[in-house]
């Protein structure tokens, strides 16, 4: 059974930084592509960031380029997200997400909320 499992949500104030990671299991994850997308109230879920099986290339939405920045692991099936000036308009749940193989997989989402 795949399980992907975020932690490192919580509050921060803005400017602050958090950094998410979310571990993978049940699935060959160094074959799997992986991403981060976010959910705020009201919001539909939106892209964040991706990275390909080898971490060599990664891409991010416009809104957080430069600010966050997407990372693996693969020896220990993790995937991370260094979030750095963080601001009011982050506040969302955040989902981990595989895709390869025709499946795609979402974990169940850690909440960040910053306050201003």
């Amino acid at each position: 059974q795949v399980q992907l499992v975020e932690s490192g949500g919580g509050l921060v104030q803005a400017g602050g930084s958090l950094k998410l990671s979310c571990v993978a299991s049940g699935l060959p994850f160094s074959s799997y592509r992986m991403g981060w997308f976010r959910q705020a109230p009201g919001k539909e879920r939106e892209f964040v960031a991706g990275i390909n099986w080898s971490g060599d290339t990664t891409n991010y939405a416009d809104s957080v380029k430069g600010r966050f920045t997407i990372s693996r692991d693969n020896a220990k099936s993790t995937v991370y997200l260094q979030m750095n000036t963080l601001k009011p308009e982050d506040t969302a749940v955040y989902y981990c997400n595989a895709q390869a193989f025709g499946n795609t997989y979402w974990g169940q989402g850690t909440q960040v909320t910053v306050s201003s």
